[in-house]
């Protein structure tokens, strides 16, 4: 089983930069992988962004260290909001992200004058979770998740409470009359934005055409539920609840599966449930997947044959090989041509359609 690398604190976070600055005073004389191989390399490279995605770009920045002692790569993953921040006032030199870069986000960009390479390096799909001592629920669908995560559930504190709301929608699920805990991503996380817009939105435009809920609403939660940017926390408050509902990246809630119960899913009511695996992530099958970024300031790339090496290694077969050693699901070869494409070319802006 892999090195759990997700979510260091800020103290471990510290810890491996030193550790990297010290191992630079060691050198390597070993040039089996990782990069150029060349100890003429040096400088350092910043990389924030999702959670999700860090412990990808982590084992990419430990390998490619190896090969490359003179170079210090700090990983730290706030969320991939919070990581686009930092990468559009130029802070950064990667954003790691779980989900593409939002209009308003390569603006803020645009208007620092950072041009980007978006780059995919692998998938995830979401899990929906509830306990393991929850026998009571045993997968849910689309409208089964807006009626109890969604705008207008605010205050429900039991599953039944969203019982009328999901069979608006058409859902013909049977709700149990017990508490509803939520602990879940929050606003600042890759992980939120994906869930309200693969599982949410389908059913939020159906109520903006009813008339039930603003536009301004349809992008959005309910606010009333213990929210953490840490997939340590959500897993413990999910957990810890008998009767809890939450959602984290597959790969992380695949590692606790003797905490929490990943619920299989439906996109439409009445629709077979779908449980989430490597194998349905990856043929799409399942409906909450997801595609995993990394975005390099060109600029910066530019200036920094570090950067360079440490990109061309990130995408290489080795490289790429990160991603299912971190247990997510690895590109097809469509897919994995494009992204090779892409950074050959050095084609900046958004790739997606």
């Amino acid at each position: 089983m892999r090195t759990k690398l997700r979510h260091r604190s800020g103290l471990a976070a510290l810890v491996l930069a030193v550790a990297l600055v010290a191992a630079a005073c060691g050198g390597n004389d070993d040039d089996s992988g990782g990069g150029s191989g060349s100890e003429e390399l040096s400088g350092s490279i910043k990389i924030s962004g999702s959670s999700t995605v860090e412990p990808i770009t982590s084992l990419a920045a430990e390998k490619f260290r190896e090969q490359n002692a003179n170079v210090n790569i700090s990983v730290d993953g706030p969320g991939t909001g919070d990581g686009f921040e930092l990468f559009c006032n130029g802070e950064t030199d990667v954003s790691d992200a779980s989900r593409a870069i939002k209009e308003e986000e390569a603006a803020a960009c645009k208007g620092k004058n950072i041009e980007f390479i978006e780059l995919q390096i692998g998938i995830d799909g979401l899990a929906v979770i509830t306990s393991s001592q929850n026998s009571s629920v045993s997968g849910l669908n689309f409208a089964d998740l807006y009626a109890l995560i969604g705008p207008e559930s605010q205050g429900f504190k039991n599953w039944a409470d969203a019982s009328k709301l999901a069979a608006e929608l058409g859902s013909k699920s049977k709700l149990p009359s017990a508490p509803l805990s939520i602990t879940a991503p929050g606003e600042e996380s890759g992980t939120y934005d994906s869930f309200v817009e693969l599982a949410l939105v389908p059913e939020a435009d159906k109520r903006i055409e009813a008339k039930k809920i603003t536009e301004e609403q349809a992008s959005t939660t309910r606010k009333d539920y213990q929210a953490s940017p840490n997939d340590n926390v959500i897993i413990e408050g999910v957990s810890g609840n008998a009767s809890s509902l939450g959602w984290v990246g597959f790969a992380f809630a695949d590692e606790n599966k003797d905490k929490v119960k990943l619920l299989p899913i439906a996109k439409e009511a009445g629709a077979d449930f779908i449980a989430p695996t490597p194998e349905t992530i990856a043929d799409n099958s399942y409906p909450l997947s997801r595609p995993l970024f990394i975005y390099v300031n060109k600029a910066k790339l530019d200036a920094s044959p570090a950067l360079k090496a440490f990109i061309d290694y990130y995408l290489s077969d080795e490289g790429l090989a990160n991603v299912t050693e971190a247990d997510y699901v690895a590109l097809n070869d469509e897919q994995k041509a494009k992204t090779k494409s892409t950074w050959d070319a050095r084609t900046v802006g958004t790739q997606q359609s």
